[in-house]
């Protein structure tokens, strides 16, 4: 199978932003690299340094609308990011079978491990979700996804009604519902991401107690979880609706936050929840709510 690249050169601020858009999108994987001629020497200890001037890739599975992929990247950036835009075409290699042989097992928490077929930990109370690169939009290694999976891992889920908003790859209805989630709404606005979503609920044995749901046709009741895992300001826009979808008493998960945008989410939804301290992860935040 062919595949695709997009390149993006941007600035260092807008790196991160850029990486979890890619992932949202789809992204197999992505890379950072110098676009220009800059060393990095010495960082400190605990330091992820980057580029003034990075050049962020995503790798993109072949067959995707490469006009769709590049109209959607154009949505969700401005235009002085977006000129730098560019798109390859790669010809078929074995990367996916080499992408899988470095995927492996992975915890979140105290029992939920993410897995490649065939690859499970020896731990036996160990709760199994499995997702392979071919049907994956998203595995669990951005620290965004992690937060939530680390969240879901150690709240209990029985008898709860959950909405996953924006569910990509389907990772985290999938793990809510391996950890006893009594049903999970998800909801994407992408039909590649509601196929990917589908796949994975049905190869782990969850798929009757999964409900999809587009985007713009979200549950007509509010539900005891809301998680969203996508970008700040479409976190703020998507406000009224994310409250709407939450009963009084029922919480709020919010992630896809970089540390300089918490304090504006958290602002945008205090009006409505209580808001709990921050949980981080490099740099990137996760937002836990209570609705009033």
């Amino acid at each position: 199978m062919p595949w695709i690249q997009a390149h993006l050169i941007t600035s260092k601020d807008q790196a991160p932003l850029i990486e979890l858009l890619f992932e949202n999108l789809g992204a197999l994987s992505t890379t950072l690299v110098d676009a220009e001629d800059e060393p990095l020497l010495e960082p400190k200890p605990g330091e992820l340094p980057i580029w003034q001037q990075t050049r962020v890739t995503g790798l993109f599975e072949g067959h995707i609308d490469s006009d769709h992929l590049r109209q959607r990247i154009n949505q969700a950036l401005n235009s002085d990011v977006t000129r730098t835009l560019e798109l390859e075409r790669l010809e078929d290699q074995e990367w996916e079978r080499a992408w899988l042989d470095n995927f492996h097992a992975m915890p979140f928490g105290q029992r939920l491990w993410i897995c490649p077929q065939g690859k499970r930990p020896e731990q036996p109370d160990a709760v199994i979700v499995e997702l392979d690169p071919g049907l994956a939009f998203g595995t669990g290694t951005h620290p965004t996804t992690a937060l939530c999976l680390q969240w879901l891992d150690h709240t209990p889920l029985e008898q709860l009604e959950l909405i996953d908003f924006g569910c990509g790859s389907g990772i985290l209805a999938v793990a809510a519902l391996k950890l006893g989630a009594k049903r999970v709404y998800a909801t994407d606005h992408d039909p590649q991401a509601m196929q990917a979503t589908t796949a994975n609920a049905e190869k782990n044995g969850v798929l009757e107690r999964l409900q999809l749901c587009d985007s713009q046709h979200p549950p007509t009741h509010p539900v005891d979880l809301v998680m969203a895992n996508i970008l700040a300001g479409t976190l703020i826009e998507l406000k009224d609706l994310l409250t709407r979808l939450t009963r009084p008493g029922g919480r709020i998960i919010l992630s896809g936050i970089l540390s300089e945008q918490a304090q504006m989410v958290s602002d945008a939804y205090a009006d409505a929840f209580s808001m709990q301290p921050p949980r981080q992860q490099e740099e990137w935040i996760l937002l836990e709510g209570r609705r009033k």
